[in-house]
């Protein structure tokens, strides 16, 4: 008796009895004693430990990264510099308006100043005011732009990669110091005509838009569609089957020809920022020097597309990689049952698994860089890389959006531009299946194309 008596006392002089009075009014005091009372010792200690937890200082957290392998520090110190500086363009000057310019499906032309002041358009390229860097760091270019926005990533890469790249590679010394130096420095804006109305993953042997040579003039008739940057480009690169030879030849047309036209692509769910057009050629008389000298069939233009395809691939890193990092730092902060739903079993596989696919596919973007590099890049290898990274780039925007719950299909909350534009970076630069037969017949010797 005493010893409560005691231990009664002792509680006395050290409760706050204000802060009681503060508690009482939110929860039913006499109920929780009676609860507490109740309890054995096991679960005594395991609500002590709760409310330790609940208490101090704020707990520190790793940072939000999804380079889990720190890929980014095998990068030279120059290289690691020019990535941050693309990183805080894009997080500075992109991050803040992309979500208005994605409703408007409007391109943000206003950063083109800011965006040509990195100095990275035409970034492997030498000559022409080209940085001639490696196509390591021009893939990682391609995932901090992704990372922040498809739409950026996608338009720098027609600018950069297929214009250009087409010029560069197949051009004649004089088309190249006409156009390289001014697209370059993204005073003159470039955009690549491959696909149409009827053909896309048949472009090979199937092209409509036709080319016939009348001297030294040639005349183009045919549409194009899915036209990136087309509705505002001072030069597109049309790819045209000669009617004379039944061969693929490039064309620089210049946007002011007679007879060429440009419709914009409405209502897209994907890329909406990019201005993808449907153009129609009727008559178009192209000059002899405007033809891609060293253009004489698809597997000229096959070149361009094994140098950007790995560079798409890139791009899927990027979009994953957002999708992933901006669902990490969401489920830090979202709390359910009073805790962050980072803090439960089933969303944290779900982290890991994204957080899995993501890393594997670093590192073979990584890898398949250095091929590039080291000139042993084949066709077989990009179209690998686009495949498994396309298809991992879907699963981990899915989780994203389900780790959100109903936010995750919010603009504000960033996650459904991703999961919008996985699906288009699925599509371009050859599908899935058509990826697939490029390898199976670079792995069993036998062509199943049809």
């Amino acid at each position: 008796m005493f010893s409560a008596i005691k231990n009664a006392i002792h509680l006395l002089r050290n409760m706050d009895f204000a802060a009681l009075g503060r508690i009482s009014e939110k929860i039913d005091l006499p109920k929780v004693m009676e609860t507490v009372a109740a309890m054995d010792d096991k679960q005594l200690a395991g609500l002590m430990k709760m409310l330790e937890r609940g208490g101090g200082a704020p707990k520190e957290l790793p940072p939000v990264d999804g380079d889990f392998y720190d890929l980014s520090h095998l990068l030279s110190e120059e290289d690691r510099a020019l990535q941050l500086q693309v990183r805080a363009f894009m997080e500075t000057e992109i991050q803040p308006i992309i979500n208005e310019y994605w409703l408007k499906a409007e391109f943000p032309f206003e950063i083109m100043e800011k965006l040509a002041a990195l100095n990275i358009c035409g970034l492997t390229y030498e000559g022409y005011g080209c940085p001639n860097r490696s196509f390591l760091m021009e893939g990682i270019v391609a995932m901090e732009m992704a990372r922040i926005d498809t739409s950026i990533s996608t338009f720098f890469g027609v600018q950069s990669g297929l214009a250009m790249g087409s010029i560069y590679l197949l051009g004649s010394e004089e088309q190249k110091q006409e156009w390289l130096p001014g697209m370059q420095q993204l005073k003159i804006m470039g955009a690549f005509g491959l696909t149409e109305p009827e053909v896309g993953s048949g472009a090979a042997g199937g092209l409509t838009a036709t080319a016939k040579r009348n001297g030294d003039t040639w005349i183009l008739n045919g549409q194009k569609k899915w036209i990136g940057n087309a509705t505002f480009a001072d030069v597109v690169v049309i790819w045209a089957r000669d009617l004379d030879d039944n061969e693929v030849k490039g064309f620089l047309l210049r946007k002011d020809t007679p007879g060429f036209s440009v419709e914009k692509m409405e209502d897209k769910m994907a890329l909406r920022v990019v201005q993808n057009g449907r153009i129609t050629l009727t008559d178009c008389a192209v000059a002899e020097a405007d033809r891609l000298q060293l253009a004489s069939s698809f597997k000229d233009t096959a070149k361009v597309l094994r140098m950007t395809r790995a560079g798409v691939a890139w791009q899927a890193v990027g979009c994953a990689r957002g999708a992933y990092e901006h669902a990490l730092r969401y489920t830090r902060e979202r709390r359910q049952f009073g805790r962050p739903i980072a803090a439960f079993q089933l969303i944290q596989n779900h982290l890991v698994e994204m957080l899995s696919n993501l890393t594997a596919m670093q590192t073979m973007c990584y890898r398949l860089s250095q091929l590039q590099d080291g000139d042993v890049l084949k066709d077989e290898h990009a179209s690998l890389a686009k495949v498994f990274c396309s298809l991992r780039t879907r699963d981990i925007v899915s989780k994203a959006r389900e780790v959100m719950g109903g936010n995750g299909i919010l603009l504000e909350y960033n996650v459904a531009r991703f999961v919008a534009d996985a699906e288009a970076i699925y599509s371009y630069e050859g599908t899935k299946e058509i990826n697939s037969l490029i390898v199976g017949r670079a792995i069993t010797g036998h062509s199943a194309f049809v």
